[in-house]
């Protein structure tokens, strides 16, 4: 897959201003190649990380320069077949929820059984990437110690007509003005960092593959966990941004509470979908850390 000049420049430029050290391991899995941007003690507890569709892991500078790093050994994942530095295998294709579970089980594998930790694995994801980590809860339930929930999309809510018309263009011919232009209006004109904003521009000319998509994720047998350890559904956390166009906030948290009656269900005001994990570092940190 081509990775032009200006993309990696932007990437690695993103990836230069997460503070300490950034170990880049990349895991080989049946459907490819993942990059895994890694940091933290490695006795801590993993934190694996999915980004939102069209974003990279360096999403998450900003959580780490939070202190995510501090309580937990944090593996960012660059999803395969989107922008990063994931490479797709050839010959096998994802192409369903069953073919993202089993390559997650190939990342998770690799996580534990490396040099880093081997404890319970708490799975956070935005966006889609918040999607892949509900389906993989759902039927994964007894290799995960906790799921946050990020703004999740087509989980608890589908999307708004208006924002899907908002981003078609986008999404159909990728420009750079075209970008700007979405994100500055999801936003609502948040002051976003300028090298992930630069990032996400390079990312126009990325021949990304097609994502999968499907039903909702059926989470009703994390409705009620029976508690931390060996056989026991994750702890639920889910965070939703008030400011979010792509849905309506407050009616995906109630359905979220009435799914999950077990889980912490909150909406942050003042925070818009595509800007929270760079926005809301500090509440998502803090939530970790409980």
């Amino acid at each position: 897959m081509r990775r032009t000049s200006s993309f990696r420049a932007a990437y690695d430029t993103a990836l230069g201003r997460w503070p300490g050290p950034v170990e880049p391991v990349d895991l080989p899995t049946p459907y490819g190649v993942t990059r895994v941007n890694r940091c933290g003690p490695p006795g801590a507890p993993p934190l694996v990380l999915l980004p939102g569709g069209g974003a990279t892991s360096t999403v998450w500078g900003a959580c780490v320069a939070a202190g995510a790093a501090r309580t937990h050994q944090v593996h960012a994942v660059d999803l395969v077949g989107g922008p990063g530095l994931s490479v797709p295998a050839a010959d096998r294709a994802i192409r369903s929820v069953g073919d993202l579970v089993g390559w997650l089980d190939a990342v998770l594998d690799a996580v534990l059984d490396g040099p880093g930790p081997h404890g319970p694995v708490t799975l956070a994801g935005h966006s889609y990437g918040a999607w892949i980590a509900a389906h993989y809860a759902a039927l994964r339930p007894t290799r995960l110690d906790r799921l946050v929930l990020l703004d999740p999309t087509q989980v608890f809510a589908g999307l708004r007509p208006g924002y899907v018309l908002r981003a078609l263009p986008m999404l159909v011919r990728p420009t750079p003005e075209r970008i700007r232009s979405f994100l500055a209006w999801e936003t609502r004109g948040a002051a976003l960092d300028p090298t992930w904003l630069r990032l996400q521009e390079e990312s126009a000319g990325f021949p990304t593959v097609r994502p999968v998509t499907g039903p909702r994720p059926d989470l009703a047998g994390l409705a009620h966990p029976s508690g931390a350890g060996a056989g026991a559904g994750p702890r639920v956390d889910v965070l939703f941004g008030r400011l979010a166009r792509c849905h309506d906030s407050d009616r995906a948290a109630r359905v979220a509470r009435e799914a999950l009656p077990s889980a912490r269900v909150d909406v942050l005001p003042g925070v818009a979908h595509h800007a929270l994990p760079l926005t809301a570092a500090d509440e998502i940190v803090g939530r970790l850390a409980l």
